[in-house]
């Protein structure tokens, strides 16, 4: 069996992973950010240096630079900064004598400063230059002046920018695991209490959970709470019915043992027989109880879910009408006749014969000495089947319509288990179906109605 993550798990991998993905997405966010702020701050820094060499340069003639240019030059923005400045033939003024390769030639006076990016003793550097009139030793024209840094210098300030928020985003996605790891747990105690509370009960404790918990837990704790009374109605019933079970094979079993002390003990060979007979009729009618008894309990068990055979009820029922000539009594008919085509069905084929059959059989059982036929008429609509079991016995009346439905209760002077309709309700309740019991002028009519699936 694969192994399930536990709730505490799931629900801090729920929130992490999320928020992991938010992170990512922040962290390019912050990358990119970093980038741009790196190059406004680095420009800046660049244009300012390159202001304060043009106007040093022109107040000095190029001989030298004030302190604070120097001091803007040696450390600007975590990296020196390198310049060249030189006059309108082309002629060094001041500076480094040999400039980045790359850089764009002036062809005319600039509007504003001009960045660029290029090589410079094999490294790549980002600079600016100026063009400004301007008059040196008596000499006037566009003086051009440049400045460049090694932009390793930003690479370096964009990943400081960026380990920094990646620590500070770490450190709060961890804190917020430890809380949610932890804020689970604590949060999850309720259904730990309610695990021990359910665990500390024995097998036969099956009354409600009665424990406050979470609203969350209160649909779970509710269906338990049915389950339990379900279970507790369903070991009643069973109780009930093996109880009864008991006392109405009690006395069949009782016979049947008397008729056989009286068969061993009989005086004659003919009295031997006639006991015989009568013991024969009593085993018969215990094994019919017995029989009966398995039935309904399968019959209980059937369920819509369960009873998923498709067939063809045509097919069966013309099977069910061939199985009763031997067994119908003398001067009996029992007729099977269908209303049009009845097609496939789903269900359980078996107990739908076994409820047609206990009709059938209840009918021919309690039907009078004025009983002549038996008819079996079915059905179908767009909605459901109808197999109806009509006799012209001595029927039932009112009220023992209401007793036909109890379990052992026989209501006519003919024998039997008293669990023919109790059975044939059974099987229709895993059907999804009902049972109709309706008094005629005439004997009885009993309907059973199975919704079409």
């Amino acid at each position: 069996m694969r192994g399930v993550l536990s709730l505490r798990g799931r629900l801090t991998a729920i929130i992490l992973v999320p928020l992991l993905f938010v992170a990512a997405i922040a962290g390019f966010w912050q990358l990119n950010n970093a980038r741009q702020t790196a190059s406004d701050v680095f420009d800046k820094s660049l244009l300012s240096a390159a202001l304060a060499v043009a106007n040093d340069v022109a107040i000095s003639g190029g001989d030298a630079l004030s302190p604070r240019t120097s001091e803007i030059l040696a450390d600007s923005s975590g990296g020196p900064v390198f310049y060249h400045v030189y006059a309108p033939d082309g002629v060094i003024v001041a500076g480094y004598a040999t400039p980045p390769v790359g850089i764009p030639q002036p062809s005319e006076e600039a509007a504003g400063p001009n960045y660029f990016n290029a090589r410079y003793l094999g490294r790549t550097v980002r600079g600016v230059r100026l063009q400004n009139r301007t008059q040196i030793d008596g000499f006037a024209g566009i003086f051009t002046t440049t400045v460049w840094q090694d932009v390793a210098v930003r690479s370096s300030f964009v990943r400081d920018l960026l380990l920094r928020f990646l620590f500070a985003i770490t450190g709060l996605i961890t804190a917020v695991a430890f809380i949610v790891w932890f804020g689970v747990r604590i949060g999850l105690r309720p259904l730990t209490d309610l695990e021990a509370a359910i665990a500390s009960r024995n097998s036969d404790e099956l009354s409600p959970i009665q424990r406050a918990v979470p609203v969350e837990v209160g649909g779970i704790v509710a269906t338990l709470n049915r389950l339990f009374s379900q279970v507790t109605n369903s070991m009643a019933a069973q109780s009930e019915f093996i109880s009864n079970a008991a006392h109405q094979l009690r006395n069949p079993i009782a016979g049947v043992l008397s008729l056989a002390q009286a068969v061993e003990t009989a005086p004659t060979f003919d009295d031997s027989k006639k006991r015989s007979r009568d013991l024969l009729e009593a085993a018969r009618e215990t094994a019919d109880l017995s029989q009966k008894l398995l039935l309904l309990e399968r019959a209980k068990s059937v369920s819509p879910l369960s009873a998923m055979e498709r067939f063809d009820l045509d097919r069966a029922f013309q099977g069910w009408s061939q199985e009763w000539p031997e067994l119908v009594p003398l001067g009996v008919s029992v007729e099977f006749m269908r209303e049009g085509k009845l097609g496939f069905v789903t269900g359980d084929e078996t107990m739908i014969r076994e409820a047609v059959r206990n009709l059938v059989d209840n009918a021919l059982r309690h039907g009078g000495e004025g009983l002549t036929t038996v008819k079996v008429h079915a059905k179908r609509t767009e909605t459901e089947i109808t197999i109806t079991v009509s006799d012209d016995g001595v029927g039932l009346s009112r009220d023992g319509l209401a007793a036909a439905r109890e379990r052992f209760r026989t209501v006519a002077a003919s024998s039997g288990s008293g669990l023919g309709v109790s059975i044939v309700e059974a099987i229709l309740r895993g059907h999804n179906g009902t049972l109709e019991l309706l008094p005629r002028e005439r004997g009885l009519k009993v309907v059973m109605h199975m919704p079409v699936v």
